[in-house]
């Protein structure tokens, strides 16, 4: 209020003073102006101050301004602020989620949703609908990670105990070895001249840290490192492991299929393709895009020949307006 004289605990800031007005010029407040000069919402006010406080529309408030405040009135009016965003943020993102899973035809089981929740990290299911609600969390990729655990958690496409080694390949049976009579790999102890070829469930390529898995016909399956079945082959066929190392480049491209996601704007597309397109080395073989609730997914499938290409590729696309995620499939 203009003109009156307001008192406040030593260390009390703009923020206190915001709130002290009203509960929402504090939940709206960006900063203020004391003796007419800008100040940060941290600035701590002196005797004879003269206060003017700026919002936005835009603002929320944030945990962390409990920190900054020292009244308790204005840390109640934080708490109830918090809560009331925390119970809209969870409204609104499990509806979301709902409706999402609903389209794929999808029921959601509480128990799955539940280990779903634990393998991202959430410890408390209000922080999980924050991330998703602050659109930090894709619900594409939620949808996705769930099937993963229904899937794991109905035993369904898991291996059994009495398979064999073979079940970890992931390629078709018919699928012929590659002669490598340039040596571009160095498998065990350097050894060359050996078939190999590269595994379909990694695809990995010139570059890649990988190593080599013994198949029963005597060839080698060439995994990357980082393989998501690497762990069980490792812990399951240990002994079918060797080492291999790339020596010199023998392909001049390889296949490789990146996941997008992001806001489905206006000329999107175009702009994920022209990034491609401006690298004369690199071939976009294809595209498949899916859009749904004004966000979009999709599979580019590109050609290149080595990984300091196709890291360079995925930072460019990251910083194509409205993309979210890029990420190796």
């Amino acid at each position: 209020p203009k003109g009156d004289l307001l008192k406040f605990p030593k260390g009390a800031t703009i923020l206190d003073f915001a709130y002290h007005i009203h509960s929402k010029v504090g939940n709206q407040c960006v900063g203020g102006k004391i003796n007419a000069k800008n100040v940060s919402l941290r600035t701590e006010l002196h005797s004879g101050d003269t206060v003017e406080i700026l919002t936005s529309a835009t603002q929320k408030p944030k945990a962390e301004w409990l920190k900054i405040v020292k009244s308790s009135r204005a840390k109640a009016k934080i708490r109830l602020a918090l809560k009331e965003t925390q119970i809209k943020d969870g409204l609104y993102a499990k509806e979301l989620l709902e409706r999402r899973f609903k389209n794929k035809k999808i029921e959601i089981e509480e128990s799955t949703m539940g280990h779903l929740l634990r393998k991202l990290g959430f410890k408390e299911v209000s922080e999980f609908y924050k991330q998703v609600a602050d659109e930090k969390l894709d619900p594409n990729y939620i949808i996705e990670e769930y099937q993963k655990v229904y899937n794991h958690d109905h035993n369904l496409n898991q291996p059994k105990e009495t398979e064999s080694a073979e079940n970890f390949e992931f390629e078709n049976p018919t699928n012929e070895f590659l002669k490598k009579n340039d040596d571009v790999l160095v498998i065990d102890k350097n050894l060359k001249g050996l078939d190999f070829s590269l595994a379909k469930c990694c695809h990995p390529i010139y570059g890649d840290p990988v190593f080599g898995f013994v198949t029963v016909n005597g060839g080698i399956k060439i995994h990357r490192t980082d393989c998501p079945n690497a762990p069980e082959m490792r812990k399951r066929f240990g002994y079918r492991i060797v080492k291999a190392r790339w020596s010199g480049k023998g392909f001049s491209q390889y296949a490789i299929t990146l996941r997008v996601i992001g806001n489905d704007d206006i000329g999107i597309v175009s702009n994920i393709t022209n990034v491609i397109s401006k690298d004369e080395k690199i071939v976009m073989r294809s595209i498949n895009i899916d859009s749904h609730d004004g966000l979009f997914s999709g599979n580019l499938v590109v050609l290149l020949d080595d990984n300091s290409k196709l890291n360079m590729l995925i930072k460019k696309l990251r910083t194509v307006k409205g993309v979210k995620q890029v990420t190796r499939i």
